[in-house]
């Protein structure tokens, strides 16, 4: 069995799973949905550590009774909704959070390839990172099992410190 779980990006969250109408236009997989719905609950059950990242996250704060909005663009004020892997975004992450003491930093430079985004957070979910226009970009669990949800793509900021401590952060948990 693992010992921590990370849950990665991709399509979007079929908008059933959270009480919205489905979207014909909209690319969903919800046999990939489910199998990772069962993955989240299992390292729930188990207490293992987990990261989610972009739709990840979005899947384990559905999980944990959460709703999302569906498409953020039009609610856009004081950033861009750009897709880009390059890090174009700031977040302020909040300096008392468990992710402060993870990534070592209160701003944090961030890429963006989503669309969807946490609207209201799950149980046992405190939001700690928002980006300019006050939109969840990382949560974290409140209770002893460490949860953290990423709403951008560290795999693809690996060369930045701060990014490579997420996943550092994640072998060391699975390994205690």
């Amino acid at each position: 069995m693992p010992d921590a779980l990370l849950v990665s990006g991709g399509n979007d969250i079929g908008p059933e799973l959270y009480g919205e109408p489905i979207n014909p236009k909209v690319k969903i997989d919800s046999d990939r949905d489910k199998l990772e719905m069962q993955w989240i609950r299992t390292a729930l059950d188990h207490g293992w550590p987990l990261l989610g990242i972009c739709r990840g996250a979005q899947l384990i704060n559905v999980v944990l009774g959460g709703t999302l909005y569906t498409d953020i663009r039009a609610l856009r004020r004081r950033t861009y909704n750009r897709p880009s892997l390059l890090p174009t975004k700031q977040v302020a992450v909040e300096q008392s959070s468990f992710l402060h003491r993870v990534v070592r930093k209160t701003r944090l430079r961030v890429n963006s390839l989503h669309h969807q985004a946490v609207n209201m957070s799950g149980s046992n979910l405190r939001v700690v990172g928002r980006d300019l226009d006050e939109f969840c970009q990382a949560f974290e669990g409140t209770l002893p099992q460490r949860i953290i949800g990423v709403q951008w793509h560290p795999e693809y900021l690996f060369y930045l410190p701060a990014q490579l401590r997420l996943f550092r952060w994640l072998v060391n948990a699975a390994r205690s």
